[in-house]
């Protein structure tokens, strides 16, 4: 099954409460903590986490976008996000984060970024719930989707990688059946859900039927 995690990072600030409402048909709520120096921009921290997790019913992830996820894994896992996604990029000793990441009660995952090839990730395959194939440069949304991607997620399975596939950037409703086709299994989705003139219910049934009738046809 596909699941649609939207990501905040693209709700209007003001009225986080009233996205979350308008998400919950979705499968999960996808939270970017940016540092202003892994990537430019600064966004959340574990107190909007931390809200974000009380109030919503959806399980919550943190896309880790920093320079030192070692630093990030006790104030988030206390906010009681399920999902720690941390770049390669960003770390020399990922085996070591997945044990730690677990040890607090989370389930470990890797983002990686367009440059990264999907083959320096074979030896930490048992070790991720989860790998996050950046189908944009991070650090800003509304940019528009990286074909590359499609390619990544294709050579992840034919690497025998076999656990959960997500794609965050450029995802909507046209994008969505590509990523699904090459064996995509989770998509964020920011602008597409959560734009000025969106209706995210809707937007999140499209993007569910989009990526359903796909997946349908692979079988």
């Amino acid at each position: 099954m596909i699941r649609i995690h939207p990501s905040l990072l693209s709700a209007d600030p003001l009225n986080v409460g009233q996205a979350l409402a308008q998400a919950s048909s979705a499968d999960g709520v996808h939270l970017d903590i940016m540092d202003g120096h892994f990537v430019p921009t600064l966004t959340f921290g574990p107190w909007l986490a931390q809200a974000i997790a009380a109030a919503s019913a959806l399980p919550v992830e943190a896309h880790l976008m920093v320079s030192n996820p070692e630093a990030h894994l006790s104030p988030l896992t206390d906010s009681h996000v399920g999902r720690l996604i941390f770049h390669q990029e960003a770390t020399h000793h990922a085996h070591r984060l997945c044990d730690e990441i677990r040890r607090l009660g989370a389930l470990p995952a890797m983002a990686i970024n367009p440059g990264t090839p999907v083959e320096t990730l074979g030896d930490l395959f048992s070790e991720l719930d989860m790998i996050l194939v950046m189908s944009v440069d991070p650090g800003w949304g509304g940019q528009a989707f990286w074909p590359g991607a499609v390619a990544k997620v294709e050579r992840l399975r034919q690497l025998g990688y076999a656990g959960d596939i997500e794609v965050d950037g450029g995802i909507d409703d046209q994008t969505a059946p590509l990523v699904v086709a090459a064996g995509a299994t989770v998509l964020v989705a920011g602008s597409y859900v959560f734009s000025d003139r969106s209706d995210p219910p809707s937007r999140i049934a499209a993007l569910r039927q989009a990526a359903e009738q796909t997946q349908k046809g692979r079988r």
